[in-house]
């Protein structure tokens, strides 16, 4: 099964990155997409995914970080964009909940990364939060360029997962399914993702599984934890995890034309 959303470079694995790497792979993970949410990240993680087998990265800036965006950072994105390990645009997108960017930075660059991916003809990887509507008027014009696009970690409503599939997006699903305090109304909409578009994702650090047992001593998430989260999305959708792992990991060869 493979992690699409894993941010490797966070702080929080600075100790022990070989080790949570390892976990992964030992738990059954078989490839994943570190996450780049700005120059710098998206730097250190395409060295990470250059460094660790059957990994490979993201070059964008996130909607949290738009503020940074100046007339020289498409260069240095499309610069990392031309290396074999960088799959994907993004993570771009707009985030309306938290504003650390204003709303008019986020859009410019989010703008600004589509039509990057639609320049380059590769997958963007996307973010939105609080936003669907203005989001998808400007992801819209520019669909028919894309190759392909995800919504990763969704957590949205079922007629917002409706719009995002009816346009071709897959959907990024992660442990906050798991969360019986704030994920309900994910897990109930989870048989309607259509299986062909749906993907699954750690999101580690973030998002540790609330259902996990035992529970880890630390509250930090690692991609070891994605078969306790196929599992339990198998579970809630009906199906059997190991048609649903192979089904996804047909999705992440489509979408970012990996092997693995």
């Amino acid at each position: 099964m493979f992690d699409i959303g894993v941010n490797l470079t966070s702080s929080q694995f600075a100790k022990d990155r070989d080790d949570v790497v390892a976990r992964a792979f030992a738990a059954g993970v078989n490839g994943m997409l570190l996450t780049g949410t700005n120059l710098h990240e998206s730097q250190q993680a395409l060295k990470l995914a250059q460094h660790y087998p059957h990994c490979w990265s993201t070059a964008g800036v996130h909607p949290h970080d738009s503020s940074q965006w100046q007339s020289s950072t498409e260069d240095e994105i499309i610069a990392l964009a031309n290396q074999s390990e960088v799959v994907a645009i993004g993570e771009c997108g707009l985030d309306f909940n938290r504003n650390f960017s204003t709303p008019q930075e986020q859009e410019r660059a989010f703008e600004a990364q589509l039509r990057i991916a639609a320049e380059l003809q590769m997958p963007i990887f996307m973010h939105c939060r609080d936003a669907h509507e203005r989001f998808l008027t400007l992801l819209e014009p520019w669909l028919d360029s894309l190759p392909g696009a995800v919504l990763h970690c969704f957590t949205g409503t079922r007629q917002e997962m409706q719009d995002c599939v009816d346009r071709g997006l897959y959907i990024g699903i992660t442990g906050w399914v798991c969360d019986e305090r704030r994920g309900m109304e994910l897990r109930e909409l989870l048989p309607f993702i259509p299986v062909e578009r749906l993907l699954i994702e750690t999101d580690a650090p973030y998002l540790l599984p609330r259902d996990l047992t035992p529970k880890p001593t630390s509250r930090r998430n690692e991609p070891a934890h994605l078969p306790h989260i196929l599992e339990r999305i198998a579970h809630w959708r009906g199906e059997n995890p190991q048609w649903l792992s192979a089904t996804i990991d047909a999705n992440v060869r489509t979408l970012f034309e990996v092997t693995f």
